[in-house]
């Protein structure tokens, strides 16, 4: 196969094919006489592999590990779930930074009146030197409180 074909076969460019053999996460392709890259089988596995780390959002030094890991027949899967496990952890911490953020980018939405005056919170908070706080949450009511009142 070349470039072109291996791209498309994996859904990744091109160009990120010849950075991963830059970088040295993918071995470089052999070359026909005419110097064009030829891709095999094997080339195909560890696109598509790389592919896959990538969907699930490792970074290029954690394909490398476990490009590493899957290459060593002998390796320990307590090595490959140590990787999975830290990037997991490391997306729960993404994912609650993100709910943070659209928490407080919804409590400056409700405090905008949205409509033809020049004010807008949004815009003044963004401009603030002072570092930006998440949105607290409403404190809920204590059960029974709605009875007392």
């Amino acid at each position: 196969m070349n470039i072109g074909e291996i791209a498309k076969a994996t859904g990744i460019s091109a160009k990120m094919i010849r950075y991963y053999e830059e970088t040295g996460l993918i071995r470089p392709a052999t070359r026909a006489m005419s110097g064009y890259r030829v891709y095999g089988e094997n080339d195909l596995q560890t696109l598509a592999f790389v592919r896959r780390a990538r969907d699930l959002g490792f970074t290029v030094k954690q394909i490398e590990d476990l490009l590493a890991l899957w290459r060593d027949r002998s390796r320990a899967s307590a090595d490959v779930k140590e990787i999975a496990l830290g990037h997991v952890a490391a997306l729960e911490r993404k994912m609650l930074e993100l709910k943070a953020m659209a928490e407080t980018l919804k409590h400056l939405a409700a405090t905008c009146h949205g409509d033809a005056r020049p004010d807008c919170p949004i815009l003044t908070t963004l401009a603030s030197p002072e570092p930006l706080e998440p949105a607290r949450r409403p404190r809920r009511k204590p059960r029974g409180f709605d009875r007392l009142s």
